[in-house]
């Protein structure tokens, strides 16, 4: 499966970055990693593409690391759909309180408007 995987420093991009690249190793999936700006995030750039070139390393995959200029949810689908991907995979989704997940603002653009299927990793 060709999966992209959006991240952009939260815990939860981490634990869905850790999450993809054991699977990607597990069962072969065709893997690119893409930093979206997230201004909201404790960890640089620069620090978030280390981290996943460790996780790859690790596992012992070799996969492209993008770095993602401009609104993040709409150019996840927009490479998405350029690059045939078969899966976008996001980090994020809290639960309230009420027992409904709240999702962030790129999941939530990236969920309401991608042809394609979308893995929310909690």
């Amino acid at each position: 499966m060709k999966v992209l995987l959006g991240i952009g420093g939260s815990d939860d991009s981490i634990r869905a970055l850790e999450a993809v690249v054991a699977r990607a190793a597990a069962v072969g999936d065709d893997l690119t990693i893409a930093i979206v700006e997230n201004p909201r995030s404790p960890r640089s750039r620069e620090e978030i593409a280390e981290r996943a070139r460790e996780e790859l390393e690790g596992a012992g995959i070799d996969a492209p690391i993008r770095q993602v200029e401009g609104n993040p949810g709409s150019e996840l689908v927009d490479i998405a759909e350029r690059g045939a991907f078969d899966e976008i995979a996001l980090g994020g989704g809290q639960t309230s309180p009420m027992g409904k997940i709240n999702v962030g603002s790129i999941a939530e653009f990236v969920l309401l408007n991608a042809r394609t299927t979308v893995r929310l990793i909690r």
